[in-house]
């Protein structure tokens, strides 16, 4: 069968190539699945890379998440009731960039069968983590103000679409000036284009505290880190809470203590994968329900760009990382 390999970690357009492997075999309690469909994330990108969290044996196959049809069960009761199932695939080990992959079976998460296929492949990384941090972890009340970064990512998009929904109000930080009208337009209550390199820390806190009556937001989520995520830091209100959920400026945070000691603010790490390991089946069925329920309203809906199919491997890698390319770029694995 066909998979998109490494040998060695690198520039994905550069070390990623499409290969024969041989098929994997399902152990007790897990199940195979014949891949359709799977986005490339920047986390894919930085396991590639070996700058990811984890860095999985070489060789490796990329694809933390996507959507298949669940074929083999090595044994088990779960792995028995998903046979046939269509399911979103949750992928830390063999990777989902190839024909068939095998996961254990609760990282199987069966779908409803009227969900487009290209929203299916993204249910699990942007979706989930947009709803978990600011409904589960945060729990953002009504009327309340979240400040994010990055917010012109699609988690970033997806928190604003929640805001909306929920009632909560979105401060959402930015790198480029071009796209303050665009998030505004999205529904966003607040956009500011901030660049550290070109813009100073203390005008960004100015702005916060003046939209926020001087108070500062209570709530925060980062997945930038380096000076963005610390320049928020800055603009946290009295016992205001941060979630840091990614690297994607690879740079520390640094504050001084008194920016939390004297506001009694705090900052957390936030990583779906373990968060979703410490809920029971059923929590993680009632979840899965809700996201598909936001999805079908088109509150969680992930814009699709270029499709490609793995042997274009290198041009679709190159293409998920260019600004402003329009949605989501998804590998086509197989068909229904």
């Amino acid at each position: 069968m066909r998979a998109v390999v490494f040998d060695q970690f690198g520039e994905p357009a550069d070390v990623l190539r499409v290969a024969d492997v041989e098929e994997p075999v399902p152990a007790t309690g897990e199940v195979l699945v014949r891949m359709l469909a799977s986005p490339i994330n920047p986390s894919d990108l930085m396991s590639v890379r070996g700058t990811y969290g984890r860095r999985p044996p070489l060789p490796a196959t990329p694809g933390f998440e996507g959507v298949g049809v669940v074929e083999a069960s090595g044994g088990g009761l779960l792995g028995r009731l998903l046979k046939g199932r269509r399911v979103a695939v949750i992928n830390r080990g063999t990777g989902n960039w190839q024909e068939r992959t095998v996961v254990p079976a609760r990282q199987a998460i069966p779908l409803p069968s009227d969900l487009p296929l290209e929203q299916s492949a993204m249910f699990f990384v942007n979706p989930m983590t947009a709803y978990v941090m600011t409904r589960r972890v945060l729990a953002v009340p009504r009327g309340t103000w979240l400040l994010q970064t990055a917010a012109g990512s699609a988690v970033g998009r997806m928190a604003i679409a929640l805001g909306r929904h929920y009632g909560f109000r979105t401060l959402s930080v930015v790198r480029r000036a071009e796209q303050v009208d665009e998030l505004t337009a999205l529904g966003g209550d607040a956009v500011l284009a901030f660049d550290p390199p070109r813009d100073d820390a203390a005008e960004l806190r100015r702005r916060v505290l003046e939209l926020t009556d001087g108070r500062g937001v209570p709530f925060a989520i980062d997945p930038v880190g380096g000076a963005a995520g610390s320049a928020v830091l800055t603009c946290l209100a009295d016992g205001g809470r941060m979630l840091v959920y990614g690297t994607l400026s690879g740079e520390p945070l640094v504050c001084s203590p008194r920016s939390l000691m004297t506001a009694g603010a705090s900052v957390e790490g936030f990583w779906l994968a373990p968060w979703m390991a410490g809920r029971g089946v059923m929590a993680r069925l009632r979840l899965v329900r809700t996201i598909a329920r936001l999805m079908k309203a088109g509150v969680l809906v992930s814009p699709v760009g270029e499709i490609y199919p793995l042997e274009e491997i290198s041009t679709a890698v190159r293409k998920a990382e260019e600004p402003a390319r329009g949605g989501k770029v998804l590998l086509r694995i197989g068909s229904n």
